[in-house]
């Protein structure tokens, strides 16, 4: 049976009911660079990924750190303010794919072939597929009290993504619509928003069970610091637009705190794909 709440969501079956749906996506992520569908999932699948992560959140890997909004070192040729030279407090958990059972309810979200075409039909690319990565192909994402992920970039180009337990207050999702492309990096725009210009950034607040698409590797975006005694987790459905992918070393780490042979050899094969 599906995890998917079919009856809501029709992604499985052709049909108007079908191309309505995927006509709505595209509309709101052309709109705004964003989609959430509220209760994807069943009622019965949402109660156990929510078990799932709670039960795999004292396997994430912490750490704090100060970073930049792309993951890389400072610059001192760059001017003060430029955005490789700000630099914030990141203190979040990740657990890594390889700990999520292939009997997890979350697992079989990520491996529905149904889901993935539906993705890739909204975000209008023939074919995409599920990201290589061992470690970052399906990650909970655990957000204690106290912490946050601050403005950054993601390494893939879209991300799809699931809220399965929601903090008790802050932990709000807040992001720029495709703030920077391939030919653009708009250092201005992104400067100006660490600053704090709030002139492009959109925020939500969706509900567990919402399932989220949006583009992150050019739409800057954050979650505000987690208040009160609950963590927040988030399911990350790794796709990727090229098959076999494999995240470069260094970032591995940091993430996981480790890395894999597969990681390794990528790297010496320069077949890894280094964050920017």
């Amino acid at each position: 049976m599906s995890v998917i709440d079919l009856a809501r969501y029709p992604i499985d079956r052709p049909g108007p009911e079908r191309e309505a749906l995927v006509a709505t996506c595209r509309q709101q992520l052309a709109e705004t660079g964003c989609v959430v569908l509220e209760g994807f999932v069943t009622q019965d699948a949402l109660a156990a990924m929510n078990a799932e992560g709670r039960d795999l959140a004292p396997s994430a890997h912490f750490n704090t750190t100060q970073t930049n909004c792309y993951s890389s070192g400072d610059d001192s040729a760059l001017p003060e303010g430029h955005p490789k030279r700000v630099f914030m407090e990141r203190t979040n958990g990740f657990v890594a794919g390889d700990l999520i059972g292939p009997d997890y309810a979350v697992r079989g979200l990520y491996e529905n072939e149904a889901l993935r075409m539906f993705v890739a039909e909204c975000m209008q690319v023939e074919q995409i597929h599920e990201y290589g990565d061992p470690l970052g192909h399906l990650v909970f994402n655990v957000l204690r009290p106290g912490t946050q992920h601050p403005w950054h970039f993601d390494n893939n180009g879209f991300i799809v993504t699931l809220l399965t337990q929601k903090a008790e207050a802050g932990g709000k999702f807040e992001y720029c619509p495709r703030i920077r492309s391939e030919n653009d990096e708009n250092i201005g725009a992104v400067a100006a928003t660490l600053a704090g210009d709030e002139a492009l950034v959109h925020r939500l607040d969706p509900e567990p069970g919402s399932l989220q698409i949006f583009y992150g590797r050019h739409s800057l975006h954050r979650v505000t610091r987690i208040e009160g005694g609950r963590e927040r987790h988030t399911l990350i459905l790794g796709y990727s637009d090229t098959p076999g992918e494999i995240a470069d070393v260094e970032r591995t780490k940091r993430l996981f705190g480790r890395a894999t042979d597969e990681h390794e050899r990528a790297a010496r094969e320069g077949r890894e794909r280094v964050s920017v």
